[in-house]
């Protein structure tokens, strides 16, 4: 039920653009809350020099490693003729095995041999430490208005 039909007022209730505040004849408007720009406010807390450098992921590299040897360990049992002593699930089974394993030790030593070639550019930056402070964005309400209902069985 609209305010223009708890009061009665037949023009508010044909138009339905009323505000509250018209519905009830003799109310205070209050103001809208005007919104205060946001400015955010930077301290240093704290100087620091710190060492930066690049590194790899291992975990990158031994994934790569790994599906490297999987591959391989396909490849070598469909170009070899077939052995009648073992089924050729059982030759891919024993190649994937080793292949997963020496692919996943060289990707790693690669990529230790790449640590130390990158490692050796290392950078020395100062950083600074902040504490930022945000100033609140909208202004408190004046007590006297009334505040706006909650419409909490939507």
């Amino acid at each position: 039920m609209s305010s223009a039909d708890q009061h009665g007022d037949a023009e508010t209730r044909a138009s339905g653009n009323a505000s509250p505040a018209e519905a009830r004849p003799g109310a205070d408007v209050a103001p809208a809350a005007t919104p205060i720009p946001v400015e955010p406010t930077e301290t240093v807390v704290a100087e620091q020099t710190l060492v930066v450098r690049r590194s790899p992921r291992y975990m990158s590299f031994m994934i790569v490693g790994a599906v490297i040897g999987a591959l391989l360990a396909l490849v070598l049992t469909v170009s070899y003729p077939q052995n009648p002593e073992f089924d050729p699930a059982q030759v891919f089974g024993f190649l994937l095995l080793g292949g997963v394993a020496i692919g996943v030790a060289v990707s790693c030593l690669v990529a230790i041999v790449l640590d130390r070639i990158v490692g050796r550019s290392a950078t020395t930056v100062v950083v600074d430490r902040l504490d930022a402070n945000i100033t609140r964005a909208f202004e408190a309400p004046d007590p006297g208005s009334d505040p706006q209902p909650s419409n909490e069985n939507s």
